[in-house]
């Protein structure tokens, strides 16, 4: 089995939120490269047929421009932050379709004490969000089985960030599932120990929760009219 990352990702990472500047990056590039990104590109690579398993409509892209993974550099033009580099890294596996209209992904967060995985809707616009929330309320039985299947929630926990105080406007405050409505962001995701994203059974891993969340992407893809 293949272990991708390693205690020096770690490391990198954590020195790089200590030394947020553009020449200790510069200086340390190359470990950068041989212990963040390279293997993430490596795993991005490995973890495409294990997608195609769960819908051959999403893509783990390992290319360096355009992929799935997000670039180390962060936009702070109008952040009051004006730290050059983002301490970790994460990937979107997404679908086909993203660049063309709204769609969920599934998501791989690699930080120090703070790795996840997850998959969802995040900071959808509010047209997104209420044909979201309509879709629920017009199909709730699918949902029980999408979003609440007992398994599926021992595992995976709802993102609870944002929310509104009161049911969004338009929908039955008696509504079963109105405080599932409630939510800004549609996403579930679970936390992964630092052992097991170094460990030889990182991607076996990652590929039993594509899986697992699968069923709750297929009902977003169902509610946006995409293909699953």
């Amino acid at each position: 089995m293949a272990t991708y990352f390693t205690d020096a990702t770690f490391k990198f990472l954590r020195s790089l939120a200590r030394h947020n500047d553009k020449t200790w990056f510069n200086d340390h590039k190359p470990q950068y490269e041989a212990n963040v990104r390279q293997p993430f590109l490596r795993l991005l690579t490995d973890l495409q047929p294990d997608l195609a398993e769960v819908s051959i409509h999403f893509r783990s892209d390992p290319r360096t421009v355009g992929g799935s993974l997000f670039r180390i550099h962060r936009d702070a033009r109008f952040s009051t932050d004006k730290s050059p580099y983002k301490t970790w890294q994460g990937a979107r596996l997404f679908h086909e379709r993203h660049k063309q209209v709204p769609a969920p992904s599934f998501y791989f967060h690699l930080q120090p004490g703070g790795c996840f995985v997850g998959a969802g809707l995040w900071h959808p616009e509010p047209d997104t969000q209420r044909r979201v929330r309509q879709f629920i309320l017009d199909n709730p039985g699918s949902w029980k089985k999408a979003a609440h299947d007992a398994k599926f929630r021992k595992r995976f926990e709802f993102e609870e960030s944002e929310k509104l105080v009161r049911p969004p406007r338009g929908f039955p405050a008696d509504f079963e599932f109105i405080d599932d409505l409630k939510h800004r962001n549609f996403v579930f995701w679970r936390s992964l120990d630092n052992d097991v994203v170094t460990g030889p059974r990182l991607r076996q891993v990652l590929a039993a929760d594509l899986a697992t969340l699968g069923p709750f992407v297929d009902y977003l893809c169902a509610a946006l009219d995409l293909e699953f």
